[in-house]
């Protein structure tokens, strides 16, 4: 199973892919790529959200995932901020729909939880977990790009984990 995740911002959106090898002896989790898209401060908003447009449906073409994996909407105090996420998220629901592409969102408590084992961690210990299931050398930058993989590696471990329990469609 390949997996995009896609974690939305509207300075920063990071993005990462990652596989399961089940071939393997054991199991693993394979990084295929991840990276971000910097949008310029000085871009209004519909020139941001045609940047990520445009650079996520390549990258969507070109890695062919099985699924995409995007956060849910956190609700923060900002409600102007809010919006302008929920419209990044729009976009990249929409590059992942004009593909043909399943997409699944997940809480941030749930996807902490399933790379972390705890709901409320920092930054740095998603970072560090996920170059751990990863294999990776030192934790991804940038830190979006390590939300993104962790997006994505929650995917893979809800869909084995439904699998297991034989509710997977």
């Amino acid at each position: 199973m390949r997996v995009f995740g896609i974690d939305c911002g509207t300075e920063v959106t990071g993005f990462g892919v990652v596989e399961s090898d089940d071939g393997a002896r054991q199991p693993q989790l394979v990084c295929q790529a991840m990276g971000a898209i910097r949008m310029a401060k000085s871009q209004s908003l519909p020139e941001r959200l045609d940047q990520v447009f445009r650079e996520l449906t390549a990258r969507l073409v070109c890695w062919r995932p099985d699924a995409v994996a995007v956060e849910e909407v956190f609700y923060s105090v900002n409600a102007k901020s809010a919006l302008k996420l929920g419209q990044v998220r729009g976009v990249a629901l929409l590059a992942a729909a004009q593909q043909g592409i399943p997409v699944a969102e997940y809480a941030p408590l749930k996807i902490k939880s399933s790379v972390v084992g705890y709901g409320m961690a920092r930054k740095e210990q998603v970072q560090f977990m996920v170059a751990r299931l990863l294999g990776l050398a030192e934790p991804p930058q940038p830190a979006d790009a390590a939300d993104a993989l962790a997006i994505a590696i929650c995917h893979i471990h809800t869909a084995q984990t439904l699998t297991l329990q034989g509710l997977a469609r």
